[in-house]
């Protein structure tokens, strides 16, 4: 095959051989993906219907949900399918659409933990600036250039990587189309080109990851000042979540987009992508919620309501 055009699929990575572990990963993939399916949308609505959230933090989270919504739906539930009809094969186009999605909300989401590390920084930092730093349209202006910084990530990869010859064939060893997997398949040398692009990224991700290192030795110092036990503890429940995630995601997605080739293999790079696709969006709804006071209030009366109204309607188709 001398380049993509000469093939209209690519066949993904199956997780198994025999239709009984295949199942197995069906239902194990459908329990998280449901999980994150509540999680963030609990998130989503609690933060949207209660006014006591709607502050510049719990914007930024709802943003994040959002983001993690998005990403694992990209991934997910295709390969649920595959394992489910027994098939490995996306097509061509769609197989550019999820490389362009996967980047374009995980890489969103990267930049949206960076601006909610300054949000942390300013709240605890220079608390008395904190409501002109951070007003409505400030975060909404943070909030888009994440996104418009992910989007741009996003066609600068997509249309690199699937400009270059692939002479490999088309099985991609992977659970869903991921670039380090797709340039596997191209030709000697043809691939500089966007090793490039990943230099420049790895380059801004650096500095994104600088810039909320630095914010959190400044908001630590800052914390350790607090006179009363009190104070300080609320300041780590607002901070500790946030860098919890942060290490999760960096970590995962750094390995998995810059090991050496002399360290992968098909089942580390399997569970790599899996820690940094599919679980971050499953467990960072527990994350925020655990120490969040505010939140998990929010989220009891989201939970009630759903109860009530459901009971209610209950009743009334009974009568």
């Amino acid at each position: 095959m001398s380049n993509g055009s000469s093939f209209n699929e690519f066949l993904l990575l199956a997780f198994a051989e025999t239709w009984e572990l295949q199942l197995l990963q069906f239902l194990l993939f459908l329990g998280i993906y449901l999980a994150a399916l509540l999680g963030n949308g609990l998130i989503i609505t609690a933060i949207a219907c209660d006014h006591c959230l709607h502050t510049p933090m719990y914007f930024f989270l709802l943003n994040l949900s959002l983001l993690d919504l998005g990403s694992i739906s990209t991934t997910v539930p295709i390969s649920m399918a595959n394992s489910l009809w027994d098939t490995r094969a996306i097509s061509y186009s769609g197989c550019a659409a999820q490389v362009f999605l996967v980047i374009f909300l995980l890489g969103g989401e990267f930049y949206l933990l960076t601006v909610m590390a300054y949000d942390r920084y300013v709240a605890i930092c220079r608390p008395l600036h904190y409501g002109t730093l951070m007003d409505s349209r400030a975060c909404v202006k943070m909030a888009a250039a994440a996104w418009a910084s992910g989007f741009l990530t996003a066609v600068l990869h997509t249309g690199n990587t699937f400009s270059i010859p692939l002479c490999q064939g088309n099985t991609v060893d992977q659970f869903f189309c991921e670039v380090p997997q797709i340039l596997k398949l191209s030709c000697s040398d043809s691939y500089l080109r966007e090793i490039g692009v990943t230099v420049v990224s790895a380059c801004v991700g650096f500095g994104c990851f600088i810039f909320i290192v630095l914010s959190y030795v400044q908001i630590f110092t800052a914390v350790l000042r607090i006179p009363s036990e009190q104070g300080r503890h609320k300041a780590f429940s607002m901070c500790l979540p946030h860098l919890a995630v942060v290490s999760l995601f960096l970590s995962t997605v750094i390995f998995a987009y810059l090991k050496p080739h002399s360290i992968s293999s098909p089942v580390l790079d399997l569970v790599v992508a899996v820690l940094y696709s599919v679980v971050p969006p499953a467990v960072n709804p527990l994350i925020y919620s655990l120490r969040n006071k505010e939140l998990k209030e929010a989220l009891r009366k989201v939970i009630s309501w759903i109860f009530f109204s459901s009971g209610n309607i209950a009743i009334s188709l009974h009568n």
